[in-house]
């Protein structure tokens, strides 16, 4: 299968699209048609593990990776005890026809693990099959959860190194010591005077700057992604829908062939694109609900056509989520353009240029036949925690709880009760104080530290603290580097500043 740019300038090999992250003019890979599966060959997946869908998903789109090489790199990122469930991405009922997807159960709490365990297997395998003998340099802007993912998968990897900017000011507490406590000879993480916009958008001028490939080109270097603009991020993301419909068959909470609606908290749109592609390639998905936050710029799209980033940016108790520049929707920008890329080019300048561009009415219709979209401000969000703790049990992240609000007001506008799957993005603890401020009030964060929030948080919910969060207490920070958001190339190439402690 080859792998064109959305700006119309590319035709590669899947293993090229993985090596290379992002396309040379700027735009993101995709394939050049969706593998279909039967719902013959769906139905055969609830008799397999995780890991044996993971294999037939990544086969489709995979082609010159061989299934041996698949399987193994499979077989290998999803283990126990890397995941602390045997399921990977188990499924858990909420409430009547409401159940949650937690995919927060690898090694560092957040959703990004899926892609990430794996990427570095496809990574290495795909320098081998170019005859790339550079080192693999991988740059990563993060929103709070790509960066410890991406530090953890591709720490110590031969051949490999791995650069993390994360906005200094704009992760939770837990998530910046998840990263500059990172060990590994080949990891540096190195914080951003800006938003994550500004982080993301300086790695992508970096990947389309002639003049810093040749740079990395004299120092031995190939740069690369391990952000969701490289496919090879994007697709293991497609796996959970397929194993979480098949689950669902299982527990016979729907009928094999029944429509589910999935209600994905997202800010870059990679995880609800997954569900995109899994939806064109014949899983019975009915409606595809984004969530956001009080940066509802992609709710607001789906709502007018209109994308529009000349708008303040705020800060929340989702951070993740804080993301004005959605970079995974030019994927589906590609599609509800007729695959034109020069159309999608004309769009991408409009916004760089004037902060908007409108994909007109026809094309909206179009895309409201499958999205829906909504919003959730942090009043909002800690109600929902608070809510389905006290209704439930089920003790939520603030991004997972975003998802849920979301839902409720979708239903009680459109009475679509069709069941429901809300993914659980991250493990509460990760946010622990937000979490414990919305379950007891604001006075009960008062003077405690973000660990002393967590055991508070534990004696009153009984919800156990993961042993990556315990262990975190103690770990020595090892990455101090700040930089200026338009100092981000100078970084890359300064000495590391990593104390080895």
């Amino acid at each position: 299968m080859s792998f064109y740019s959305t700006r119309g300038g590319a035709c590669v090999t899947a293993s090229q699209a993985v090596l290379w992250g992002l396309a040379k003019d700027g735009g993101l890979y995709v394939p050049s048609m969706y593998p279909q599966f039967t719902q013959e060959k769906i139905a055969s997946f609830c008799q397999m593990s995780y890991q044996q869908v993971a294999e037939r998903v990544l086969r489709a789109f995979l082609e010159d990776y061989t299934i041996p090489e698949i399987e193994v790199a499979v077989n290998a990122a999803y283990s126990v005890p890397a995941f602390d469930d045997a399921a990977i991405a188990p499924v858990k009922r909420l409430d009547g026809n409401i159940h949650v997807l937690e995919l927060f159960h690898g090694p560092t709490l957040a959703f990004k693990d899926i892609a990430l365990k794996l990427l570095p297997y496809l990574v290495r395998l795909a320098a081998a099959k170019n005859d790339e003998r550079r080192e693999v340099s991988i740059l990563v802007a993060t929103s709070g959860d790509t960066g410890k993912a991406a530090l953890e998968g591709f720490r110590d990897v031969p051949g490999t190194s791995c650069t993390v900017f994360y906005p200094e000011n704009g992760v939770s507490d837990m998530q910046r010591l998840q990263m500059v406590t990172t060990e590994g000879s080949n990891t540096r993480v190195i914080g951003v005077r800006g938003n994550f916009d500004d982080a993301q958008t300086g790695v992508k001028k970096l990947f389309s700057d002639p003049a810093f490939h040749q740079k990395m080109d004299s120092a031995d270097k190939l740069p690369s992604s391990a952000n969701s603009i490289n496919f090879g991020r994007l697709v293991p993301q497609v796996v959970y829908y397929f194993t979480s419909y098949a689950a669902l068959v299982n527990s016979g909470a729907v009928r094999m062939g029944q429509p589910l609606n999935y209600v994905v908290p997202t800010g870059n749109f990679g995880d609800i694109l997954a569900g995109y592609y899994a939806k064109r390639m014949g899983l019975p998905v009915g409606r595809l609900i984004c969530a956001s936050n009080r940066n509802n710029v992609l709710s607001d799209f789906f709502t007018d056509g209109v994308y529009y980033t000349h708008r303040s940016f705020f800060r929340t108790m989702s951070p993740s989520m804080d993301i004005l520049i959605s970079s995974n929707l030019e994927r589906l920008l590609y599609e509800s353009a007729g695959r034109d890329g020069r159309l999608v080019k004309s769009w991408m300048d409009l916004l760089a240029d004037c902060g908007s561009f409108s994909i007109g009415a026809q094309r909206l219709d179009a895309l409201q036949k499958t999205f829906s979209a909504g919003f959730a401000d942090d009043h909002m969000t800690a109600e929902e925690i608070s809510r389905v703790f006290e209704h439930t049990g089920y003790l939520m992240d603030p991004h997972t709880a975003v998802a849920s609000h979301v839902l409720g007001a979708y239903r009680s506008a459109t009475g679509d009760h069709t069941p429901a799957v809300i993914i659980a993005t991250a493990s509460p603890y990760k946010f622990a104080q937000d979490v414990l401020a919305a379950v007891l009030g604001e006075a009960a964060t008062e003077g405690l530290t973000a660990f002393d929030c967590a055991d508070r948080l534990s004696a009153h919910t009984g919800v156990p603290i993961p042993r990556q969060i315990k262990e975190l207490k103690s770990m020595p920070i090892r990455h101090r580097q700040i930089c200026e958001k338009d100092g981000m190339e100078a970084a890359v190439f300064a000495a590391p500043q990593q104390e080895n402690i």
